[in-house]
Formats: structure tokens, C-alpha cells, sequence
């Protein structure tokens, strides 16, 4: 049986970097779409940016074709430029021997990758992408949700 072909748009963000962050994906299957965001209290554009994808592969029930837009350099070109087998090889040390960061998040991604046969392409951000441009809204969005909850408690 053929695998099911899905979109998948994601997009982070944070106020602050540190500070508050926001994450966001748009799902394309078919006819359906799907948005989910979320937002953590304390974190980077970075984590964001990986969470949206985590997310977003999260969401799939079954073994997917999933083409993958970000506008996240930092997301894409580990995987576009084999940087990741690197990491891998060298215990999670960039080229020039230093800790790469957010791992967690990344070994993360690798287990759901694995699940899929995924194809990073980036975009180009807060352009005329109109899907990157929603979850970009969708995650400021929830930025600013967090940040009012918070000061209300």
C-alpha cells in the first residue's frame, strides 16, 4: 500500500532569546488541513524552530511521504547538508569539536524522521509564502496567549 503524501509548514518564534516561545504547524493532507501551535514559557527561536517540526511529525499516525517547508536554516540544513551523520559520528560534536546544541530536540527529530520519509526544503521567511506566513501568526499568536495567561496568575 502507498504511503499518504502530507504537507507539513512550520514555523518558531520567541520574544526574547531567551524568552517566551511559540511554535506552529500547518498539516496538507488531501483536502485537510490541520493547525496546532504551542508556546513554552522560557526557550529560543532555535528550540522553537525544532519543536514546530517535532510537533507537526508528531501529529502523523502512520508511516507518511512528508515534505517538510521551514524557513529555519538552523532546521533544514543538517539535514540537507548531511551535517547530522557528522554529529552522529562524532558523538554529537559539530565540525569544529563543539557540544551541539538543543540534542535533545534533535535526537528527538531523528526518531521521528526515521518513522518517514521526510524532504526538508526551505523557504524563504516572511515572504510570500502564505502557509510559512500563517504559522508564523500562529505562533506569535501563541506567544502572546502565554504571556497573558502568565500575567493573570
Amino acid at each position: 500500500m502507498a504511503r499518504k503524501s502530507v504537507e507539513i509548514y512550520t514555523d518558531g518564534a520567541c520574544s526574547g532569546n531567551p524568552g517566551v516561545g511559540g511554535w506552529a504547524a500547518v498539516l496538507l493532507y488531501n483536502s485537510h488541513k490541520k493547525e496546532i501551535s504551542g508556546a513554552e514559557p522560557d526557550t529560543t527561536n532555535n528550540r522553537m524552530e525544532l519543536t514546530a517540526i517535532i510537533e507537526g511529525l508528531k501529529m502523523l499516525k502512520e508511516p507518511c511521504d512528508v515534505t517538510l517547508y521551514s524557513d529555519s536554516a538552523y532546521s533544514v540544513d543538517p539535514f540537507l547538508k548531511n551535517w547530522i551523520s557528522g554529529w552522529i559520528a562524532r558523538g554529537w560534536r559539530t565540525a569544529s569539536k563543539d557540544d551541539v546544541k538543543n540534542v535533545d530536540l534533535w535526537q528527538t527529530l531523528l526518531q521521528l524522521t526515521s518513522k518517514h520519509s521526510v524532504t526538508f526544503v526551505k523557504v524563504k521567511g516572511h515572504s510570500d509564502n502564505e502557509l510559512n506566513n500563517r504559522c508564523d501568526l500562529l505562533a506569535r499568536t501563541a506567544i502572546k496567549q502565554l504571556a497573558a495567561k502568565t500575567k493573570l496568575n
